[in-house]
């Protein structure tokens, strides 16, 4: 089947809210990086190949997944959209030095206990993901404000500019049903939009490093 809905939006802008919206709006399983952390680690050598320019078969990656939002499919969000060229692509956005601020507050510091666990396992995830995200797309420098910014609305701007209107939602700020099941053209559930692992929800579970890095 492949994928319908591809994700833009960096961790930290809403994407596990917008996975649980997904899920209960009939798109299956979501795929995101709580996916591969708990599901998939064996994927991690695929998403490593693709970083590397190498081809993967994407069909088979996302097998039994209709959706995929965070990292790390956000940062192929362009080879996906054409992969798939029937599928709807919504970029999460938050004001930025908000973004940034939750990103140093809640992932940064799970990625960097991560990277120092005595568990060889959990270095060598972090060492993925350092590949992937931290150094593979901030150049190792997400503590320099002025240049993840520039790295984060280069990205939002490459995917708005990109993406034809009529395949794009923006979901910017506080995110309710309304505009998702506006852009599907289906009823909006009764029931709240979902609202997870907020900073705060983050902290007080952040004993786990799993739930820690994978949230966002």
């Amino acid at each position: 089947m492949g994928l319908a809905v591809v994700g833009a939006g960096f961790g930290r802008t809403g994407t596990m809210s917008l996975k649980i919206a997904l899920e209960k709006l009939g798109y299956g399983r979501c795929y995101h990086m709580s996916e591969v952390l708990k599901f998939h680690p064996k994927h991690m050598k695929y998403w490593a190949a693709a970083h590397r320019g190498e081809r993967v078969d994407w069909n088979r990656l996302f097998e039994g997944y209709q959706a995929a939002v965070d990292w790390p499919s956000c940062g192929f969000w362009r080879e996906l959209s054409q992969y798939y060229p029937e599928s709807k692509v919504i970029l999460t956005k938050r004001e930025a030095k908000q973004w940034h601020e939750s990103v140093l507050r809640t992932i940064y510091p799970a990625f960097l206990a991560m990277r120092a666990s005595d568990d060889a396992g959990w270095r060598a995830t972090a060492d993925w993901i350092n590949f992937m995200v931290y150094h593979g797309f901030f150049d190792d420098r997400i503590e320099d404000e002025t240049h993840a910014l520039r790295l984060y609305h280069a990205h939002n701007q490459a995917v708005e500019q990109s993406v034809p209107s009529h395949r794009l939602l923006v979901m910017d700020g506080e995110q309710t049903w309304e505009p998702l099941c506006g852009f599907f053209g289906c009823p909006v559930p009764d029931e709240p939009y979902p609202v997870l692992n907020t900073s705060e929800e983050f902290l007080a579970n952040s004993g786990s490093t799993v739930t820690g890095f994978s949230s966002g």
